[in-house]
């Protein structure tokens, strides 16, 4: 707020003390000073919520919205920080998953939402999965797929795995392999 507008707010007695030089003028000076950082944010506002447009250090708490967040969330037992996952993905890739969020919830458990999920968070393309993975004796294995990474995708093993491990139907098992070319 302006100092006008704090001055407006005081009784009719107070407002008509408020001169150059005087403590209330002080005190009217310094609370406008202090509320200008929150208000050029408010009017910043929409900045915010874009994905696109969005400070970098806000990303995390906006992917949080949707959900995104149990992908750098360090779980018990991993040897993998949230630090780490979050440099793995960096801000442009951040940006493109929380705007593909909703369409990614849509095609959560299939193999077409893992696909999409992993070559937003890379940003690399070519990932391709098999549902129907053969044993040696060429029978089926029931619950289980293969997914095949880009070898370009490699620096992103910990990400993918991660990835998969959360997209995946709970009762499916995996392997992932790195294509040689």
């Amino acid at each position: 707020m302006k100092h006008r507008e704090l001055k407006q707010l005081l009784p009719e007695i107070f407002q008509r003390t408020d001169q150059p030089g005087s403590p209330l003028y002080g005190l009217l000076q310094a609370m406008e000073a202090l509320s200008e950082p929150a208000e050029t944010i408010l009017q910043r506002l929409p900045v915010y919520f874009d994905p696109y447009t969005a400070p970098e250090k806000f990303l995390p708490f906006l992917a949080s919205w949707v959900d995104l967040d149990r992908f750098f969330s360090s779980s018990p037992g991993s040897t993998v920080t949230e630090t780490e996952l979050l440099q793995l993905l960096n801000s442009g890739r951040l940006r493109e998953l929380i705007v593909a969020a909703t369409r990614l919830s849509k095609l959560r458990g299939t193999a077409a939402g893992l696909q999409l999920f992993l070559e937003t968070a890379t940003g690399v393309q070519g990932f391709t999965i098999d549902e129907n993975v053969l044993q040696e004796n060429n029978d089926m294995i029931p619950f289980h797929i293969k997914i095949t990474a880009p070898k370009a995708a490699q620096r992103y093993q910990i990400l993918i795995e991660r990835i998969i491990e959360q997209e995946k139907p709970v009762y499916v098992t995996h392997y992932l392999e790195f294509s040689p070319h």
